[in-house]
Parts: structure tokens; C-alpha cells; sequence
């Protein structure tokens, strides 16, 4: 309602069932595209990494295998319930928009984390913080108003109806606090908070079993929230789930901006 104070819950909550399937998605959609970047970057024996907001376990676990023994990675979360505590990183729970730094670090990554965090500026000075000199951040979040269609291609009802659908996805986020905008922001955003050497790239699929999968899951995981909200009724999302299930669209999301800065030695 207008005036009403905006709702800073976590719309995605990591303790739904459904926010393992997505981070399972997740991973095979973009965990190649953010080894890349670590490759890039040298991350290597020795290195001490802090994975910001880590949700699953993929990423630690391709961190912690390039660090070897010499290294040390940290995964942090909200809530790390979907992280393994027995495993070859160590898990704290953290929460980046009110926490302090847990140490200083080589690395500092974030994938899909400071579009949902209201304080995005305390957050990301939190990370710049943690750096040693020489060390870098790398931030990667999407920016769903550069492309906001789930269908490219809208050929067709099923199509209309599944941009309709991210429309009203999309409302939900923005009243939940998230920047829909925040992507593009990146690479002037490490430049302003003091980091050198900033790059970017951008990447994001389009069709496949996979975006199917991701779908269906965050379809499931937010429908009471879209229903709710009257954006949209039960109906409706039971016709898509279904479509997306039968394989009968090609969907996408929006860009992922990569971007990484160096703190000067």
C-alpha cells in the first residue's frame, strides 16, 4: 500500500525446501561463469577466501579444492542451513548488512547477494574492509531491468503469461527492498569505494532444462507471497508450472554483472 513501510524479509528464504533446488540451478547455470572469474584472478594455493552469502555448497567447495590446505575459505550465510558444516571450509552464520568483517581475506565474493540486502552500501563496505592490500572483491548481481522478460520470444499466450508472472515477481523483490537496477551499478560502485583494476562482464542463459528447473522451483517457492500480494491467482501458476514442465517455453534471466576490484597494495 502506498506509504506503508517496506517489507525487508528475504523473499527467497534458504529455509524453504525449494531454495536447494535453486541453488542446485544456480550452480550449473553460473558456476562455471565465477570459477572463470577466479581463474582469472590467479585464486590459488595459499589464497584466504570469504564467501559472502554463500546459500549452497558449490562454490566453497570449488574455492576450498583451489586453495588446498595451505588456504583457508570462509562461507558465510544468513543462514547457512543448506552449507556443510563437516566439510573442507568452515561455516558461520553472518549477516553482511549488520555484521562486521570475520577477518581479511585474499578474495572477498558475493554472487546474487547485495540486490537483496536493504543496506547495499554498508554491505559492500563490509567486504571492501575485509581485503588485504592487493586483494580482491568480486561481486556478480543481476540487474533485472536491463532485461526483464523470463520469454524473449513472446510468441504466444503461454509467453505473455510467463512475462506476466516475472512482472509480478519483480513487484514482490522491489517491495521487499531489492534494486533491480543494482547490476549496471557495480563497476562504478568498487571504483567509488576506493578498489583499482575494475572489470566487468555480463552473462546470462537462455532455454534449457535448467532454467526450467530454476523456474519451477522459485514459481513454487513464492506462489502464497504472489497470491497474497494479488498479483496474481492459483490458476495462473498452476498453467504455467505446467507449460514450463512440458518444456513448451524457452526461457531466460535477467544479466548477471560480474565485476572485481583490487584493493591497492
Amino acid at each position: 500500500m502506498l506509504g506503508s513501510a517496506p517489507d525487508h524479509r528475504y523473499l527467497l528464504d534458504n529455509a524453504q525446501a525449494e531454495a536447494g533446488e535453486r541453488f542446485v540451478a544456480l550452480a550449473e547455470l553460473f558456476d562455471g561463469v565465477t570459477r572463470g572469474h577466479f581463474d582469472r584472478l590467479g585464486v590459488g594455493p595459499g589464497w584466504r577466501c570469504w564467501e559472502v552469502g554463500a546459500g549452497g555448497r558449490s562454490i566453497p567447495e570449488a574455492l576450498a579444492a583451489a586453495v588446498g590446505p595451505t588456504g583457508y575459505v570462509l562461507a558465510t550465510d544468513i543462514n547457512p542451513v543448506w552449507l556443510d558444516p563437516h566439510g573442507i571450509y568452515e561455516v558461520r552464520r553472518h549477516d553482511i548488512g549488520a555484521d562486521p568483517p570475520p577477518g581479511t581475506f585474499d578474495l572477498v565474493h558475493a554472487r546474487l547477494v547485495l540486490v537483496h540486502v536493504p543496506d547495499r552500501a554498508r554491505a559492500l563496505a563490509t567486504m571492501v574492509a575485509a581485503l588485504r592490500p592487493g586483494g580482491w572483491l568480486v561481486v556478480e548481481d543481476a540487474d533485472t531491468e536491463l532485461q526483464p522478460l523470463v520469454c524473449l520470444d513472446e510468441s504466444g499466450p503461454a509467453q505473455r503469461r510467463a512475462n506476466r508472472l516475472r512482472r509480478a515477481f519483480r513487484e514482490l523483490m522491489t517491495r521487499r527492498g531489492a534494486d533491480l537496477r543494482y547490476g549496471r551499478t557495480l563497476p562504478r560502485t568498487l571504483r567509488e569505494a576506493g578498489l583499482v583494476d575494475v572489470a566487468a562482464a555480463g552473462s546470462f542463459p537462455v532455454g534449457g532444462a535448467v532454467c526450467d528447473r530454476l523456474e519451477i522451483a522459485t514459481m513454487r517457492q513464492v506462489r502464497a507471497e504472489l497470491v497474497a500480494a494479488r498479483l496474481t491467482d492459483e490458476a495462473e501458476i498452476d498453467a504455467h508450472v505446467a507449460a514450463v514442465g512440458a518444456g513448451e517455453l524457452d526461457l531466460t534471466l535477467a544479466p548477471i554483472i560480474s565485476a572485481w576490484g583490487r584493493r591497492p597494495d
